[in-house]
């Protein structure tokens, strides 16, 4: 869509605002949007959910955020966040019970660098790894192996504190976690037995936890008039 039709579209159109609590569209498999649930749900943060279909995406989510990928949070007043970074830190400005930021959030800041690697060469091994017959241009070995400098540097501070910053959990590892998650996937059985003991205790206690379950559970494809789904995720 160019900026032509993003303004015509927006003569006639606004994002949808009847609801009184934030909207996330999300979908359930996706890292980040689960990242972004993670600490929407740790926060208490009552807002209305939005499960998406990935290939029917709803015309109010293309509206409130043209680029359509998810997650995607509409604010009461219009206002829209629609990286899930961004929503972390929202929610946890708001109200961080567990101080996943830290004190003054010196967990926020000392999770950057990691972010950053996670969402840029890891996310595309993990991509590469997970789809390979997309990028034929190597074996499936070749991009896990590129994916395992990243587990090999986890695995290194879980051999020192429980989790990636200290012993207590924090925002590095809700925002992180969720692609271990997906890169584990791909071979269950190589991952188990895989040479990244701390690495797999800490994704194992991950998916036994009470957060876990709170934001993965299942909800239908949204449809424009279904009754809103509120709830602190």
């Amino acid at each position: 869509m160019n900026n032509a039709q993003e303004f015509f579209l927006s003569l006639f159109f606004q994002p949808d605002l009847s609801s009184m609590y934030p909207i996330l569209y999300s979908f359930r498999r996706c890292p980040y949007a689960m990242r972004a649930r993670l600490a929407l749900h740790v926060s208490g943060i009552v807002v209305e959910v939005r499960e998406v279909s990935l290939r029917n995406k709803p015309e109010s989510m293309l509206l409130a955020s043209p680029k359509g990928s998810v997650p995607v949070l509409v604010l009461p007043d219009g206002q829209v966040i629609d990286e899930s970074w961004d929503i972390m830190q929202w929610a946890l400005r708001r109200h961080d019970p567990d101080n996943w930021s830290g004190e003054n959030e010196a967990c926020l800041v000392a999770a950057i660098p990691l972010l950053n690697e996670n969402d840029s060469t890891f996310k595309a091994a993990l991509d590469r790894y997970k789809y390979f017959e997309r990028y034929p241009e190597h074996p499936q070995l070749f991009y896990r192996n590129q994916g395992e400098q990243f587990l090999q540097q986890l695995e290194n501070r879980l051999q020192l504190t429980k989790h990636l910053l200290s012993d207590d959990f924090s925002i590095a590892d809700a925002a992180i976690l969720p692609f271990i998650r997906q890169f584990a996937d791909v071979d269950a059985d190589w991952f188990a037995q895989s040479l990244y003991p701390a690495l797999q205790r800490w994704l194992a206690n991950f998916l036994t936890s009470n957060e876990f379950s709170a934001v993965m559970r299942k909800y239908p494809v949204w449809q424009k008039g279904d009754p809103p789904v509120l709830l602190s995720i």
